[in-house]
């Protein structure tokens, strides 16, 4: 099993930044990538980046390029996602996940919640207008 634990979120006035952070344990020797989604009242999960665990990969949604930046740091088995520029559009309650599988012949399996193997417990986020 992996235990995934974020942190960072708050109350953000539109404009500013937050740093989520989601450290991993366990058995994270079968990780091999991370993912951060979303998730606003009434709305389904929504995907926002993902990172390879060990090669440093990038892949984000079109919604939050240049805006959000997913990083990590294997050391700490941390992953971070940085988040700026943000609208009240972006409240929600922010998840990351644990993925067993590296690579899909689509990129489009990335934005999958199903096919992610593990999850924390989320952060809020509440940005103010």
């Amino acid at each position: 099993q992996v235990q995934l634990v974020e942190s960072g979120g708050g109350l953000v006035q539109a404009g500013g930044s937050l740093r989520l952070s989601c450290a991993a344990s366990g058995r994270t020797g079968n990780v091999r990538a991370m993912g951060w989604f979303r998730q606003a009242p009434g709305k389904e999960r929504e995907f926002l980046a993902r990172i390879s665990w060990s090669g440093g990969s990038t892949h984000y949604a079109d919604s939050v390029k240049g805006r959000f930046t997913i990083s990590r740091d294997n050391a700490k088995n941390t992953v971070y996602l940085q988040v700026s520029s943000l609208e009240p559009e972006d409240t929600a309650v922010y998840y990351c996940a644990a993925d067993r599988v590296a690579y899909y012949p689509n990129d489009a399996y990335y934005t999958v919640p199903t096919k992610y193997d593990y999850w924390g417990q989320g952060t809020q986020v509440t940005v103010s207008s």
